[in-house]
């Protein structure tokens, strides 16, 4: 099975993510490289990361304006859960689904981050966000309703817009 390596095309240019997901990166590395006495305990620590990072992105999106039930948060709850079914699976000594995850959260990772995580840098940057301290360099650039929806195009904001544009026509 393939592993996924960090590369530049993995960078979204945000320092704080950028160094999120390598550490990603390199935990799912370590459950791949894992035998069968380790992959439990790499895998658990593969989750508790995801669990700070995910949260860490949820509460970006939450100072910044995405609604709490922007399709991001909720693939990352539907990740997390999943991740913690393969944990209880091999707890009963079940392995095969967590390899199996494994393998698919390198694929599903790079096309995150280069999508969801990317149009997230990207309101990041554009409201001045910095992601250490949570201050906002530019809030009249927040939006003025939260962003439903992935946050791109399709946002609920956006299609407000667009059935004003219809109304007024």
């Amino acid at each position: 099975m393939s592993s996924l390596v960090w590369s530049e095309a993995l960078s979204l240019s945000m320092p704080v993510m950028d160094d999120t997901h390598r550490e990603f990166v390199d935990l799912l590395a370590d459950v791949q490289a894992a035998g069968d006495d380790t992959v439990l305990t790499r895998w658990q620590t593969l989750i508790d990361h995801t669990v700070e990072h995910f949260g860490q992105e949820d509460r970006w999106m939450e100072a910044t304006g995405f609604a709490p039930g922007s399709c991001h948060m909720t693939q990352h709850a539907v990740v997390l859960k999943v991740l913690k079914e393969g944990a209880e699976l091999g707890a009963q000594g079940n392995l095969a689904p967590i390899r199996q995850m494994a393998h698919e959260l390198t694929i599903w990772f790079p096309h995150h981050a280069q999508t969801m995580d990317a149009g997230l840098a990207l309101h990041l940057k554009s409201v001045g966000y910095d992601p250490v301290t949570g201050q906002i360099a530019q809030p009249e650039a927040l939006p003025e309703q939260a962003i439903s929806g992935c946050g791109g195009a399709c946002s609920g904001h956006d299609q407000d817009s667009e059935a004003d544009t219809r109304q007024a026509a």
